[in-house]
């Protein structure tokens, strides 16, 4: 990760400023000061929202309407089910659902780094009211979108029209946000990409205090117990620095970058029934880096992204290589795979990722890739090559069957191209072919990369960790958000 950047999430200064209930007016960029205390929630007229009485007429059709179990409408009838994620390269992104708007998913933190400080005040009351609220957290979660909706209509177009395997999304990352808030520099630079991110979704400055509004909103219902004036301010003052951290990075970006790419299909080769290689030709320069992954919309499902990692390190000519597997009733993954042709134009958010090579060291490279991750394992062999480095490189490539290694002819190549480079194929109909690891080493000079679905990068955690790599030189990205979608 990038160099942590400490916020003030306490700052006093914002207390006065967060009368969430009116949500006011859009406000744009730092406060004049340039620091954390420019309150995106501006004040209003009004009880404070732990007794609310501003609307009671919409909070009656919010209740109305999360009784019902949702506020959102059913998928299109010739609509697919929701996607279920393929290995690593496929990690649901979905166009922003509250919960995104407020802290998307799961930031990454080392094992290697264990909490020092004692919690803050702020913490343990959200952690309290996270524990209050953990029981009845599908109606928390219905009522803060129906809330959302019935105060904010204008809103819900920048939703997806389904939103069935999002619902419980909110909740873990309110979770995932309490954990890591007393610890920034986890959290901080975690969030300044979520903002940076998010501007592929149109998501503005002035929607964050909706959101704001909405999360007390349900808050205040479902944690009634535990739920106070102090609980209240704490909240505050926890939403009012996170959405900062990513206003502030929005803002930054856009100095620098567009929201979103503009990319044309110029190949698709269909390597099995169900895998395509898909070659994109972006509208303008595409910064990113070997191992690293982006968003993707196509025009078929619009406000629907999904993540896939790059296949290839960058090329002279700034062409983008991905592998897609279709999955069974997946929206964006079927129409990359069954529809996508040349010439066709999709639409890319930013890259992301940590995945990726640490060339300040000599380390070797132990790469466990399993299926279509094999795609992210490819690009960073390609790195090590175009540096000039002869660092020993060891690739384990997994696969259910014979027919599943797609890739093995490629990847045979390149080792027979790269003296440094081993390429070891490991066929295993329970794929659980990480525990072949524990057969060659040892691995104690070699920084671990591991993609592919969550339950082999969970084995293969444990596989890397039994022969002694620890966990700060163990890469990987979104384990968690790929659990998480896959429930």
């Amino acid at each position: 990760m990038d160099a942590p950047t400490t916020t003030p999430a306490g700052d006093n200064g914002v207390t006065g400023q967060n009368g969430i209930p009116g949500a006011g007016a859009e406000v744009a960029g730092r406060g004049t000061s340039g620091d954390m205390s420019s309150g995106w929630f501006d004040p209003a007229p009004g009880p404070p929202t732990g007794t609310d009485t501003e609307a009671p007429a919409a909070e009656a059709r919010a209740e109305e309407a999360a009784a019902a179990g949702a506020p959102e409408p059913s998928p299109p009838v010739a609509a697919p089910a929701a996607e279920v994620p393929a290995p690593s390269v496929q990690v649901p992104d979905p166009a922003p659902t509250a919960a995104a708007l407020f802290f998307g998913s799961t930031p990454h933190r080392s094992p290697a780094a264990p909490r020092t400080r004692q919690p803050s005040p702020d913490a343990l009351r959200v952690r309290r009211t996270l524990a209050e609220i953990q029981p009845v957290a599908d109606r928390a979660t219905s009522y803060f979108y129906a809330l959302l909706f019935v105060r904010h209509p204008e809103l819900r177009p920048m939703f997806p029209p389904a939103m069935d395997t999002q619902r419980d999304r909110l909740f873990k990352a309110l979770l995932t946000a309490a954990d890591h808030m007393d610890t920034p520099e986890v959290l901080s630079d975690y969030l300044r990409r979520l903002g940076s991110g998010h501007r592929k979704y149109g998501t503005r400055a002035a929607h964050y205090p909706a959101v704001g509004e909405a999360l007390i909103g349900a808050l205040a219902r479902y944690a009634e117990a535990v739920w106070d004036a102090e609980t209240e301010a704490a909240w505050v003052r926890t939403y009012t620095a996170v959405s900062q951290i990513m206003i502030d990075a929005a803002a930054e970006s856009e100095l620098t970058s567009p929201a979103w790419w503009h990319a044309e299909v110029v190949a698709h080769d269909l390597r099995t029934p169900d895998i395509a290689v898909v070659t994109l030709r972006p509208d303008q320069p595409y910064p990113f880096l070997a191992g690293q992954y982006t968003s993707l919309e196509t025009p078929w499902w619009p406000r629907i992204w999904r993540h896939y990692s790059f296949a290839a390190a960058p090329r002279p000519d700034g062409l983008l290589t991905l592998h897609v597997k279709a999955v069974p009733a997946g929206w964006v993954s079927n129409a990359l795979v069954h529809r996508a042709r040349p010439g066709d134009v999709l639409r890319l958010g930013p890259p992301s990722g940590s995945m990726t090579v640490d060339h300040t060291t000599d380390n070797g490279l132990l790469c466990i890739g399993g299926g279509t991750g094999i795609a992210p394992i490819k690009a960073l062999v390609e790195d090590v090559a175009e540096h000039g480095e002869r660092r020993p490189v060891e690739v384990f490539y997994g696969a259910r069957t014979d027919y599943d290694l797609y890739d093995i002819d490629t990847m045979l190549r390149l080792a027979k191209s790269h003296s440094w480079l081993s390429v070891r194929p490991v066929v295993d109909d329970r794929s659980q072919f990480p525990d072949a690891v524990r057969q060659f080493g040892p691995w104690n000079a070699y920084d671990a990369y591991l993609s592919g679905p969550p339950g082999m990068i969970r084995s293969g955690l444990d596989a890397l960790r039994t022969v002694g790599i620890p966990g700060s030189r163990i890469r990987h990205d979104a384990v968690e958000e790929l659990v998480a979608a896959g429930d």
